[in-house]
């Protein structure tokens, strides 16, 4: 499968939703430029706002160790900057001991949905860790028609 490499985020203020999508094998570099994307698009929210976020991981692959590990802590980092606890977070205890979840510039994130092509993964954290505000996905519609149902 030759997945073309994506790497965008939008903000649709009038539902307080942040669209967020990496997709395809990316190397760091392309991860970098996804994050500034997503920085950028958090940017735009006013201060002491609110907003849900899809983050769209479908068909994303890190070509190399350096990438995931590169990869691996944006979300949950740059959310705790918005006072979200992600939840898969806890699989990583000593790293979540350190997690600060103070809202920047006063906006809070009030939900999540994320996406990813491994339904084994996915399935597991939804058991685990899925709630009212937060669930996993293998299908970016139903993940946005979720998230905006919120």
């Amino acid at each position: 499968m030759n997945n073309p490499i994506i790497t965008e985020t939008s903000w649709d203020a009038g539902k307080k939703l942040i669209i967020t999508h990496i997709s395809g094998a990316v190397e760091k570099s392309a991860i970098e430029t996804w994050e500034k994307t997503f920085q950028a698009a958090l940017e735009s929210i006013p201060d002491n706002g609110t907003f849900k976020v899809l983050v769209n991981m479908y068909g994303f692959e890190a070509v190399d160790l350096e990438a995931h590990k590169r990869f691996r802590g944006i979300v949950p980092v740059t959310l705790a900057g918005y006072g979200w606890k992600v939840g898969y977070v806890d699989l990583f205890p000593e790293e979540a001991k350190t997690m600060k979840y103070t809202p920047t510039r006063g906006i809070q994130c009030v939900g999540a949905a994320h996406v990813h092509q491994d339904s084994t993964k996915m399935d597991l954290y939804n058991t685990r860790f899925g709630r009212d505000t937060e669930r996993f996905f293998t299908d970016p519609d139903r993940a946005r028609e979720w998230i905006e149902s919120i």
